[in-house]
């Protein structure tokens, strides 16, 4: 879809409007990484990793979640190195939590922590502020300017090249849909981060669409299983997610693309289908990230002048094979 395409049934005067603010956007890349560290090998190479992201003269980073292992401890200690990493990134970095930092801290393996302090101290220490992470800054927007969802501080969203970046919480292990018992009914965390999410995600499709943006794209840790519910039998803790998305999509001209990691399987790939029909919706894109034990990253762009809006180009890292 052209600009014009895209704009023509604005009428005359939207048309001339959006062309002529999107044709000042400027093209830009951007690089997508998950699901990392996870060995003491990857957190050697994770700021070296970095380095390179900071040559490839990225306009930001984004980390989509599970910044340790599953089986690890969720002590401070362990926040605090990763955030120093952060920190220390040339390159704006915004990192959107997954389950392995708080909804599984539960486990004996990682420490016997209550997952929802552990979620309080990482809303403390990675998202204290307006700006992404990093030396060079991103002014970001959080959610938790809304008094409404106050305490909602990791989900953001920011504008770059002509497009509108989103990030929620919403990570693996089920979207902490039972709680720490892992049966059951919904747990009320879940149900009072679910009623934000869906908030601040329809909010960034009204603010997609009433700015004429081409392209949306999404951040979330986890994979939300878009095989199984394709086949009628979505998981509970991501049933109303994507239904959300599929209608948000299909009521949007431009180009829909969902990052999220958990998996750790890399592919780009269309899985959203219409549940009536079962075809392919034609506007959206999957991108997953390296997952241990593959350890890389996914070089993007933004190009509203571009049909596609966004382009992606995996990237294993060159020491991949030293891994453990």
């Amino acid at each position: 879809m052209t600009l014009r395409q895209f704009f023509q049934g604005f009428g005359p005067l939207v048309l001339l409007l959006g062309l002529s603010s999107l044709a000042s956007a400027q093209p830009l890349s951007f690089g997508l990484i998950g699901d990392m560290p996870y060995s003491h090998w990857e957190r050697q190479q994770l700021p070296e990793l970095l380095a390179d992201m900071d040559r490839e003269d990225l306009a930001f980073i984004v980390h989509d979640g599970d910044i340790k292992s599953g089986g690890s401890a969720c002590s401070d200690a362990v926040l605090h190195d990763i955030l120093g990493v952060f920190q220390a990134s040339k390159t704006p970095l915004v990192y959107v939590p997954g389950d392995n930092e708080w909804t599984d801290c539960h486990r004996k393996s990682n420490g016997g922590y209550d997952p929802l302090e552990r979620l309080q101290k990482l809303r403390e220490l990675f998202f204290a502020g307006d700006k992404a992470l990093g030396q060079r800054a991103l002014k970001l927007e959080r959610q938790s300017r809304d008094p409404a969802f106050a305490s909602h501080r990791e989900n953001v969203r920011w504008e770059a090249g002509g497009a509108l970046f989103v990030g929620l919480n919403l990570p693996g292990s089920e979207n902490n849909f039972h709680g720490t018992t892992r049966r059951g009914g919904p747990a009320a965390e879940f149900i009072a981060r679910s009623a934000a999410n869906r908030v601040w995600l329809a909010q960034a499709f009204e603010r997609a669409r009433t700015k004429q943006l081409t392209g949306i794209l999404i951040v979330i840790q986890a994979n939300p299983g878009f095989e199984a519910a394709n086949q009628g039998r979505p998981q509970p803790g991501y049933a109303d997610f994507l239904t959300q998305l599929r209608e948000e999509t299909q009521a949007f001209a431009g180009q829909v693309v969902l990052v999220h990691g958990d998996s750790h399987w890399q592919r780009i790939d269309r899985p959203l289908r219409d549940p009536a029909s079962q075809q392919v919706i034609g506007n959206f894109t999957r991108v997953e990230t390296y997952g241990y034990p593959f350890f890389g990253w996914v070089k993007a762009s933004v190009d509203v002048n571009d049909p596609q809006v966004f382009r992606f180009s995996p990237r294993p890292w060159r020491a991949a094979t030293q891994a453990p």
